[in-house]
């Protein structure tokens, strides 16, 4: 499919960051190159400390504007952080305007370009990925995202719609995450599934009715979890193609959690696993 038609410039200030309702959208042909986040301008807003930071040292990042306090840029120099443009030094209150009064900015604000999208076949080379299926909270996304790092991995597969803009609440739920977990973003997730399969991939999905907990499902590397969204969990179809449904047992009174508390645990529980088989 052959790019969507260039916009004219509309007059009067750019906002910066995207339409609300925006979502990513990309070619649908198979084997074409990966979709794309887009939104209006298709920039990625990044406030806050951890955010920015880890993105000001990533060289794959493209910035277009970075606005800070002066103790933001005074922190920035401390812990030897360089923008690659110039700031433009402001006070809190005018990203206050920008962002809204419950937004916690820590005096950063950068504009920039979204990260680019891996191929799907060099996902599959990672021993452990994460696979979400329609999970639209960016708050959720941004937890899984950080768990995500945290477990070291290799990337999270996603649908390019029906899923939150890596972006604004996302990127600051994500603490700078999104610098080290790309997006691998497709258009036909069981079709996706069914690739990583292809390629050699183990693909669980955690499911409340499934027949074992994940502490007795058989993982192995090169691993990819599956988790659906919040009280509608994994799809039919999605369900249909993973390799094995596992659930996750609590001994407490509660015997659910939300999808990014369960994504942590299982991620935990994955890596114990897939370390466990390297040394036996």
């Amino acid at each position: 499919m052959s790019e969507p038609p260039h916009r004219p410039a509309r007059s009067g200030p750019r906002r910066p960051f995207g339409k609300p309702g925006a979502r990513p959208s990309g070619p649908a042909r198979r084997g074409g190159p990966p979709p794309v986040w887009s939104g209006e301008d298709d920039v990625a807003l990044l406030y806050g400390w951890h955010t920015v930071a880890e993105a000001l040292k990533n060289p794959r990042r493209r910035f277009r504007r970075i606005l800070a306090t002066e103790n933001g840029l005074r922190r920035l120099a401390e812990e030897g952080v360089t923008p690659p443009v110039e700031p433009e030094i402001v006070r809190p209150g005018e990203i206050d305007k920008l962002l809204g009064p419950d937004a916690v900015h820590q005096g950063l604000l950068a504009q920039c370009d979204h990260l680019p999208s891996p191929p799907l076949a060099k996902v599959a080379k990672h021993d452990l990925v994460l696979v979400l299926d329609q999970i639209t909270d960016p708050h959720n996304v941004g937890a899984i995202v950080r768990s995500a790092a945290a477990f070291g991995v290799g990337a999270i597969v996603t649908t390019a719609r029906h899923s939150p803009l890596a972006t604004g609440v996302l990127a600051k739920s994500a603490s700078g995450g999104l610098e080290h977990v790309p997006f691998c973003l497709v258009q036909n997730l069981a079709r996706a599934l069914n690739d990583l399969k292809d390629n050699g991939m183990l693909v669980v999905g955690l499911d409340s009715e499934g027949p074992s907990d994940i502490e007795d499902a058989p993982l192995r590397a090169p691993l990819a979890l599956v988790l659906g969204a919040e009280g509608k969990g994994l799809r039919q179809l999605t369900r249909q193609t993973c390799d094995v449904l596992a659930r996750i047992d609590l001994p407490g009174v509660i015997k659910s959690l939300n999808v990014s508390n369960a994504a942590a645990l299982s991620l935990g529980i994955a890596v114990r696993a897939l370390r466990r088989n390297v040394t036996s």
